[in-house]
């Protein structure tokens, strides 16, 4: 029942939340949809576990990789499209679970937008960092075993989030869904669609395998 009513609050209560905030409300209430879309991302996350102390140590690693997720967002600042954060997003998930993993999307967004900039595209960013994070949860066994799977993935991974993207774009412009301008967008977007696909190949080849090990150490020490 609680797996349910996680899932059911990650989809398709969160991304109704979101869509509605880019359609119904001003742009002065981007801030309100980004705190009540950091709220129901944490209650999945909590739902899924009963035990006091395995959850505080889960969530202090959780807040170990959406900080890591998040300097990383910084450190490659320079590098347009070029981000780390996918990785540590999709790594979190397969260690974690599918809600720990759509947490840490969500808040790898918000909170590198105080460095970067915050605005009515946040609530967009955090569901779609975060909704990668929630289906790399679902295919954990199949993404730690292969890295030829874990390599589509995070290609895989680029082209949603840049698409998920598009559709703030056209929402936001239009106050609906223009499937002309959307089509539109997607093509501007190629470019920056390769990048981003191709920096998160790049990055979870470099750190699944320390980050895994290290994770898998910490996980059977603490029988988490």
């Amino acid at each position: 029942m609680k797996k349910r009513l996680s899932y059911f609050i990650i989809f398709p209560i969160i991304p109704a939340v979101v869509i509605a905030g880019a359609v119904l409300f001003s742009e002065k209430m981007y801030a309100w949809i980004s705190l009540c879309v950091v709220f129901l991302s944490c209650i999945p996350f909590f739902l899924a576990f009963e035990k006091r102390e395995t959850s505080v140590r889960r969530l202090v690693l959780i807040a170990a990789m959406t900080a890591l997720s998040v300097i990383g967002r910084i450190i490659f600042t320079p590098l347009p499209g070029f981000k780390p954060v996918t990785a540590f997003v999709v790594l979190t998930a397969m260690y974690f679970g599918p809600q720990a993993g759509f947490m840490t999307g969500a808040l790898s967004a918000v909170i590198s937008n105080f460095y970067f900039g915050q605005g009515p595209w946040t609530p967009f960013q955090m569901f779609s960092w975060g909704i990668i994070g929630f289906i790399a949860g679902l295919l954990s066994g199949q993404l730690k075993k292969n890295k030829v799977i874990l390599c589509i993935y995070a290609v895989f991974s680029g082209v949603m989030y840049s698409m998920l993207m598009d559709i703030w774009t056209v929402l936001w412009a239009d106050g609906y869904f223009n499937i002309s301008r959307y089509l539109m967008a997607v093509v501007s977007a190629v470019q920056f669609t390769i990048i981003y696909a191709v920096s998160n190949v790049v990055f979870l080849l470099l750190f699944s395998k320390p980050i895994g090990k290290m994770l898998d150490r910490i996980k059977e020490k603490y029988n988490l």
